[in-house]
């Protein structure tokens, strides 16, 4: 459990440090382009989620997501294979903290101050229907392909998908509550005001129950013993 606690820690913390680093490059190479900016900053989140993954997921699942974990606590009532409620507590704290030095890992690289507390407002119905849709689009991505045993292909699967919902999704797709809180930590392209995150994380919250009952709609319930999501890792229960 050590282990897979810390690639939770590790695999956030780098993911918001992909996300936040990438956009403070953007703004510096681009200064006068946010349309590029937006691109720079998510081309880089998509090859290096797919990575994280990659290289994470057969130690922990690769969650990087407590709406994910969440997920997966409760699919796992169905299926006897998922994050048990203690495991689930363990995954959000380390998630939370990981979101949270990642940033502080991005501000200190590109020589800010090491917590700069977001001023960019994102309190707007129409963006917190964006996370909604966001994260609701994360969670059937994931989850259909765990149900349909095709877990090999997240890596590719969930980098393109939240690459695209950048564009496609007004808030810019943060779909993750864990992130959201590391990007409040960064006055930056990426950051988000702290007075901002609890409509980003209630949207969030609902987007991932949304997410679910499309599953369940589309595959029914899970058998016993359905591969847990992102990847399925030697601690599966």
């Amino acid at each position: 459990m050590r282990r897979r606690l810390l690639a939770e820690f590790l695999g956030t913390a780098l993911l918001v440090t992909v996300v936040v680093g990438s956009g403070i490059m953007a703004q510096t190479l681009s200064p006068h382009d946010v349309g590029l900016q937006l691109l720079e900053n998510s081309t880089a989140t998509v090859f290096g989620l797919g990575v994280l993954i990659v290289v994470l997921g057969p130690v922990s699942g690769a969650h990087f997501n407590p709406v994910v974990s969440l997920a997966d606590w409760w699919q796992g009532r169905q299926s006897g294979v998922g994050l048990t409620a203690g495991e689930l507590a363990s995954y959000v704290v380390a998630q939370v903290l990981g979101g949270i030095a990642g940033a502080v890992l991005a501000n200190a690289m590109f020589d800010k101050p090491a917590i700069t507390w977001s001023t960019t407002d994102r309190a707007s119905a129409h963006l917190w229907l964006g996370e909604l849709v966001a994260t609701a689009g994360l969670v059937l991505v994931i989850f259909a392909l765990a149900r349909s045993g095709r877990t090999a292909a997240a890596p590719l699967a969930v980098g393109g998908y939240i690459g695209a919902a950048y564009w496609f999704t007004s808030s810019t797709s943060f779909a993750n509550p864990a992130v959201s809180v590391g990007r409040a930590f960064s006055d930056t392209f990426a950051g988000i005001a702290p007075a901002s995150l609890p409509g980003f994380i209630l949207a969030q919250l609902i987007g991932g129950v949304v997410g679910l009952v499309l599953v369940h709609g589309l595959f029914g319930r899970p058998a016993a013993g359905t591969p847990e999501p992102v990847i399925p890792h030697p601690d599966s229960r």
